[in-house]
């Protein structure tokens, strides 16, 4: 019998783990192995009620561990987890414990593992913003130094690691999880009422809108660059309506800044953080996207809709080279420029290879031959 600990702690990461459960199951069966998976929520970030309602809506199995570790600063937040899990390893003593995505509880649960002598597997690995300043930086590099299996998203990926050290039988190309995800889902996102309910479709035909979302630090923590930021955005909704889902990192620091009113000037739907299907839903029927976020430009560049990343780099560079997604950073000039470009631009972009919906399939099949040995 083989026994594998899922790490999941922040809404990405529902998304990325979903399909492997599910591939891994398939091929046990397949090959008539006895797997026995089991799911660790750290309860990094997001409400109770919204990781239920991803739980739901993606199939995912309730988790086995919640750790219900909770917000709070990397270390604190880090060390937290690195102590609850390891009590967790101790008691079900894994062949392999699988981490994914880039935050806090992906680098503290690698630690434990790997200090307890158990393989780690990375989902997600060699992306690389080169820029130090951003945690998930961090957590990435030291995760994939000492993951066993790093599996890979695209082709640079596999550049970055070698450049770091990584022996390259280390390295599986496969593709990405979260385009597995937005794959099976696409068709269930389509059949939603979100744009009934918030006025966004007539007599059958969707009026035009955009997407913002924004969370990180650098674009939401300070004042100022807030606030010229909204005032950009107001001056956008003029010509496009904008659909905006608060953050509750950012809907704080709008509220604590008292910015409220520069979303006032502007013609905003503001709405709180959606589901996963609701959110797909709203995403494929948009004109463009403005975020900070990394998931959201790989999913942009498979739904076809273009997306003006908010951020001055990106560790995600095939979403550039052959998805729909243009950096923009946070000058307002700058957002201004490429938001008008967009508009009169068609983005036909095209899938980055194994952006096929089945790189779970290809990971648990890997993962299986590789934990034969």
């Amino acid at each position: 019998m083989t026994k594998i600990i899922h790490v999941v702690g922040a809404r990405p990461n529902f998304m990325k783990i979903a399909p492997v459960i599910e591939a891994l199951n398939q091929s046990a069966a397949r090959n008539n192995r006895t797997v026995t998976q089991i799911l660790v929520h750290t309860g990094q970030h997001y409400t109770p009620e919204m990781s239920a309602l991803m739980f739901e809506q993606l199939g995912l199995p309730t988790p086995d561990y919640n750790l219900e570790i909770g917000s709070g600063g990397h270390g604190q937040q880090t060390g937290r987890i690195m102590e609850a899990f390891e009590k967790v390893l101790l008691a079900e003593t894994p062949d392999l414990v699988v981490v994914v995505g880039d935050v806090n509880s992906t680098i503290a649960c690698a630690l434990d593992a790997k200090k307890l002598n158990i393989p780690v597997a990375h989902i997600e690995a060699g992306l690389r913003s080169y820029d130090r300043e951003m945690p998930e930086e961090i957590n990435r590099v030291l995760t994939d130094a000492i993951s066993d299996y790093l599996f890979t998203t695209e082709e640079s990926a596999r550049l970055n690691l070698i450049g770091e050290g990584i022996n390259g039988d280390k390295i599986f190309f496969v593709g990405n999880t979260m385009i597995d995800t937005l794959l099976k889902h696409k068709d269930a996102a389509k059949t939603r009422p979100i744009l009934n309910t918030l006025n966004l479709k007539t007599n059958d035909q969707t009026k035009p809108y955009g997407i913002v979302t924004l969370h990180r630090p650098s674009n939401v923590d300070e004042a100022e660059p807030l606030k010229e930021l909204l005032t950009c955005l107001a001056e956008l909704s003029k010509d496009l309506t904008i659909v905006l889902p608060l953050h509750p990192r950012t809907r704080a620091n709008i509220e604590k800044f008292n910015l409220m009113p520069v979303l006032e000037n502007g013609q905003f739907i503001l709405i709180e953080p959606q589901g996963y299907l609701d959110f797909i839903c709203l995403m494929s029927n948009a004109r463009l996207i403005l975020s900070d976020s990394g998931g959201i430009q790989e999913e942009a560049t498979v739904l076809g809709i273009p997306c003006l990343t908010l951020r001055e780099n990106t560790e995600r560079p095939i979403t550039i080279s052959e998805g729909t997604n243009t950096l923009v950073g946070n000058n307002p000039n700058a957002i201004i420029n490429a938001f008008n470009n967009a508009l009169n631009k068609d983005y036909s972009g095209k899938q980055p290879k194994y952006w096929d919906g089945s790189a779970a399939v290809r990971i648990a099949d890997i993962l299986l031959t590789q934990l034969m040995v």
